[in-house]
């Protein structure tokens, strides 16, 4: 097992992929903390040197196994989601706290592994639900909740139900299991398929008093993310995650700061600090309730039909 630092001490932190997640989303807010010892992984070569050299981390690794033999205490893992099982694996059972982006599997039998590897060895396993920590949408709770819908649409993008789900439509399926005020009794799946491939997408979730739902259309001819919650004669509205518009009468809109960075309103930033903030204390957290989004993910791909 590794050992915790020292307070003053650098805390050493791998990079596992170095995409487009990785370089538009969390190098920028991983490279501005203080206190981290950042140590670059990817197999690519050329691609290493540059994001290494732009960034100015000298450690750089193209194995997994000579990235944990470093000393890493906690890793970001950003690569393909089919590499998700094995390098996680090898992370958690080396003692290492883990960081990834969602989903954790294609699979639920793989997604469930994970979640117990971690349990097993007594790491934090955290999945990157970043729109869990997004302002507008924390915002959201503050008001009554009786139907919330949220529509995530694409232009374009028509895809295979199982990649569509777990790649986009699960930060939909997530959002609203975190806004719902109360236990989901009903769950009801609707979609549009043409030659194999999803064009729409419609989740309800329903409850004692509430109605939420969750829709996808990948032929909208626009790309947004709406969401609205209404209760009490109120309504909130949150466009684009920029945009927070109360109407009661005279809507009033509020919107994202000039100098607010865009990982802060999307709460990128504030996952990572409290991913790395958990690392540093000793603080386990698990990912059951992330499973739990999973399941019911698996559950959707299931009544539309692969």
């Amino acid at each position: 097992m590794s050992q915790s630092p020292t307070p003053d001490a650098l805390l050493p932190v791998g990079v596992i992929g170095l995409g487009d997640i990785a370089q538009k989303a969390y190098l920028p807010v991983l490279a501005a903390l203080p206190g981290l010892d950042l140590r670059l992984m990817t197999r690519d070569r050329a691609k290493l040197d540059r994001i290494g050299d732009a960034y100015r981390i000298a450690p750089r690794f193209t194995d997994l196994g000579e990235l944990i033999a470093s000393g890493i205490r906690a890793a970001f893992v950003h690569a393909a989601t089919s590499q998700h099982v094995p390098i996680v694996e090898e992370l958690l059972t080396a003692g290492i706290d883990v960081y990834v982006d969602k989903p954790l599997d294609y699979t639920l039998e793989g997604a469930r592994r994970l979640v117990e590897l971690a349990d097993g060895c007594g790491r934090s396993l955290i999945v990157g639900f970043n729109r869990r920590h997004a302002p507008g949408y924390i915002q959201a709770k503050e008001r009554p909740r009786d139907l919330i819908v949220l529509q995530k649409n694409r232009e374009g993008l028509p895809e295979a139900v199982r990649t569509l789900v777990f790649d986009d439509f699960i930060h939909v399926v997530d959002l609203l299991r975190l806004l719902v005020p109360g236990d989901i009794q009903h769950v009801d799946v609707r979609a549009r398929k043409r030659e194999g491939l999803v064009e729409h997408l419609v989740l309800t979730l329903a409850g004692d008093g509430f109605t939420a739902l969750g829709i996808m259309n990948r032929m909208s001819g626009s790309t947004e993310e709406v969401l609205e919650v209404s209760g009490g004669d109120s309504k909130r509205a949150v466009v684009n995650l920029a945009e927070v518009i109360d109407h009661r009468g005279q809507p009033t809109v509020r919107r994202r700061g000039d100098w607010v960075p865009v990982a802060r309103q999307r709460g990128i930033e504030q996952i990572v600090v409290s991913f790395l903030d958990a690392v540093r204390s000793g603080k386990t957290v698990d990912a059951h309730d992330a499973l739990r989004t999973h399941e019911l993910c698996e559950l959707i791909v299931q009544r539309v039909g692969e």
